[in-house]
């Protein structure tokens, strides 16, 4: 059995090879470092490697040279898996670690494995934000050592998900920019894959909600991606596209997502449904979805002082005892299900009360007319408010013109309407040519690929 070592036996063994020469210390000390981590009994391997690479960092005997050599053989062999205990090996680098670092520019290549290993154990007990600032740590651009661009790239790309594990998002996105700087420098594709993932779950974080569906749904078509993972993508597209701003541009990544047919095994397929659909939610149904979302897709939102001063003007009625009395939403969630209710209003009535706003949304009739305002300004409602009779009327949007026009492959169309004085009968008819127009299209598609043949009827 090798010896269990003491310190005074340790001082003995160093003295000695202190007092040989030069070309044979090397060999000494490799040795030595072997004899250390081949011992049974664990108890003094920490401290003896310590004092073994005190004595050759920061002995002036001992040369550069000898040094290098024996900390790369060291490192190598903890690499390896020499000491399989997993707290003895970090216990170990952290104290090498903390020998080197007053003289880190001689031996930043030992210092950069080191800091590597430590990182993975850390990472192995989830660690996440520790390991990240190992890796922090590492010197990228020294004097004497750089490192390839790519090999910085996936530093920086590990970086950011560690911190993302522990939803520092704001540091996370600082490393996350570095790493764009860098993104052309590799071609591996899981790393590729790996700085996608890392943009979408930024933009989740910093509540860029249709930025992030959208990077989820392209991730989610990536063939490299296991299977379960996919399907996990997905569901956070679909959850982002929700709490998205309601607005044209959701709604095409809503019907984006809707049309995915691997969408409907989803558990949130039914509001993805409802919301692309322009269908009412009720709290039941975002009680539910709630009960999925991650902290920071609950997060506060704050109310500006000038939409709060504009939500809680007294109404020159009295207001019922049964109205809200809420100035706005006060998640992120309550938001997107206000402002997609609102939306879903206008594609069924042609105008409607603030007060009947209000109990539809469960905000005040103040605080209902300041929403449909700022969503009318933002260009994601369209239109106008009569505040003298205290109405919201709604606008058929310019989608339906062009689809009128453009469907069934009879491209740019110019129309002629009489004015009739009936604003209303013209929407009526506008509705009818859309439909009819929706329906020649769906028939030319079926008739294309052969699923029904058209018949010529002669009189």
């Amino acid at each position: 059995m090798a010896s269990t070592g003491t310190p005074r036996e340790m001082d003995a063994k160093l003295s000695q090879l202190a007092s040989l020469a030069q070309k044979d210390r090397t060999a000494g000390y490799l040795a030595l470092v072997s004899e250390i981590l081949a011992r049974a009994s664990q108890d003094s391997i920490t401290d003896d490697l310590q004092l073994l690479v005190d004595t050759v960092v920061n002995q002036d005997t001992v040369s550069l040279a000898i040094s290098r050599q024996v900390l790369t053989e060291l490192v190598k062999n903890l690499d390896t898996g020499h000491i399989a205990d997993h707290g003895l090996r970090k216990h170990i680098i952290q104290g090498i670690l903390r020998v080197l670092q007053p003289r880190i520019v001689s031996y930043e290549e030992q210092v950069t494995s080191l800091r590597f290993q430590l990182a993975d154990l850390l990472e192995a007990e989830e660690e996440w934000t520790e390991a990240a600032r190992v890796l922090m740590g590492i010197s990228l651009d020294s004097g004497s050592r750089s490192l390839p661009e790519d090999e910085k790239f996936c530093i920086y790309i590990r970086i950011v998900r560690l911190l993302l594990e522990d939803e520092d998002s704001v540091q996370a996105e600082t490393y996350y920019n570095r790493a764009a700087l860098l993104s052309n420098s590799t071609t591996n594709r899981e790393t590729q894959l790996q700085f996608k993932l890392c943009q979408a779950r930024i933009n989740d974080y910093a509540r860029k909600f249709l930025e992030a569906a959208m990077r989820y749904h392209e991730l989610s078509w990536a063939a490299d991606i296991d299977e379960e993972e996919r399907k996990e993508l997905l569901s956070s597209a679909v959850t982002c596209a929700v709490l998205a701003p309601a607005g044209p541009n959701r709604s095409r990544v809503l019907a984006s997502l809707y049309r995915d047919e691997r969408s409907c095994d989803l558990p949130r397929y039914n509001i993805l449904s409802k919301m692309f659909l322009d269908h009412i939610l009720r709290p039941a149904e975002i009680q539910s979805f709630e009960q999925t979302l991650k902290p920071h897709q609950l997060a506060k939102i704050a109310i500006s002082s000038n939409d709060r001063l504009a939500s809680t003007v007294n109404d020159e009625e009295p207001s019922e005892p049964s109205s809200s009395k809420r100035t706005g939403p006060s998640t992120v969630l309550d938001r997107a299900v206000m402002e997609h209710n609102l939306l879903a209003s206008s594609k069924i009535y042609n105008n409607i009360t603030f007060r009947g706003l209000g109990s539809l949304l469960d905000l005040s009739p103040a605080a209902a007319e300041t929403m449909a305002r700022k969503m009318i300004e933002q260009g994601r409602l369209k239109g106008t408010i009569d505040q003298v009779d205290k109405l919201i009327w709604f606008c058929g949007g310019k989608e339906e013109d062009d689809a009128q026009g453009k469907a069934g492959g009879l491209g740019e169309v110019e129309h002629t309407t009489e004015d009739t004085g009936a604003p209303f009968t013209r929407r009526w008819d506008m509705q009818i040519r859309t439909t009819a127009a929706n329906v020649e299209t769906i028939v030319q598609h079926l008739a294309a690929k052969g699923l029904i043949q058209t018949t010529i009827v002669s009189v």
